[in-house]
């Protein structure tokens, strides 16, 4: 008992220094206030939405014949809209045009140049060539594949703010698990060959893509959303709702305003520390 009266001593004069009954300059000087942790302003942190892929170069393929960068471009529209409407007012859809890498290379450097919060590249999936069969639609045979569906989140150890990444993903994936979205879990199955990946979250469906190009290199915290397959016939119908979209961007844009309580915008940190 003897031990805890310190302590005891101790919150007694806190508690009477804010009701004002001991001035603060009378406090000893091992007792300080507390200060408070800086909040969110969404209107000073910027959050750049990539469109994956460019129109020359569109990426994979769905089983209706509808190429990728169509579903990303659909998708990150709406993502910006959302993240606007809840005060992100610097929100920012990047896109590119042109061949793959140089297109890459382009949006990067446009991203790092603008000293952004948090990058997110907006993806749908597909598989390797060996799951895929075929099947015929608007009398053209097209290759599908229903044996994997679901979303999945990679990261790259090697980018600029690692742990800042992975905590964004993680709070990315709990809001899709928490609107009933599941993730995908084959990536880390040795059948996918090179494009294994290890899972760093198992809860929430976070992998790490150590060398892609958009992670590894963006000098702010960066996530790649794989939004769901478009080579599964039943998601890929799902994934070109209305509703399936709305439901992705309200997860993402809450994902962004935790990160955003615990991560303030740079120049928002900047200003506190002065």
């Amino acid at each position: 008992m003897q031990q805890r009266r310190p302590t005891i001593a101790a919150a007694t004069l806190v508690a009477l220094v804010l009701c004002g009954m001991i001035p603060a300059s009378a406090q000893p000087a091992n007792v300080r206030p507390r200060i408070a942790a800086p909040q969110c302003d969404p209107a000073r942190f910027r959050v750049i939405v990539d469109v994956g892929h460019t129109p020359e170069s569109p990426g994979a393929i769905s089983a209706r014949g509808i190429d990728e960068y169509t579903f990303n471009l659909a998708l990150a529209k709406v993502i910006d809209g959302r993240l606007r409407d809840a005060g992100f007012n610097q929100a920012y859809l990047l896109m590119a045009n042109g061949d793959p890498i140089p297109s890459l290379v382009r949006r990067v450097a446009h991203a790092n140049a603008m000293s952004a919060d948090l990058l997110v590249s907006i993806h749908h999936d597909s598989v390797p060539e060996a799951f895929k069969s075929m099947w015929e639609f608007g009398g053209v045979q097209r290759p599908y594949s229903d044996r994997f569906r679901g979303h999945s989140i990679f990261v790259s150890a090697d980018n600029a703010d690692y742990q800042g990444s992975l905590a964004f993903a993680k709070m990315l994936g709990m809001q899709l698990k928490a609107r009933g979205l599941h993730y995908t879990p084959h990536y880390k199955e040795a059948f996918m060959g090179a494009r294994q990946r290890r899972m760093v979250d198992q809860d929430t469906g976070v992998y790490r893509y150590d060398q892609l190009l958009i992670l590894r290199t963006a000098r702010m915290p960066s996530v790649l959303l794989e939004a769901g397959s478009i080579v599964h016939r039943d998601e890929e119908e799902e994934m070109g709702t209305d509703a399936r979209k709305a439901l992705i961007a309200d997860a993402v844009t809450e994902a962004v305003q935790r990160f955003c309580a615990v991560r303030p915008a740079r120049t928002q940190r900047a200003s506190t520390q002065r």
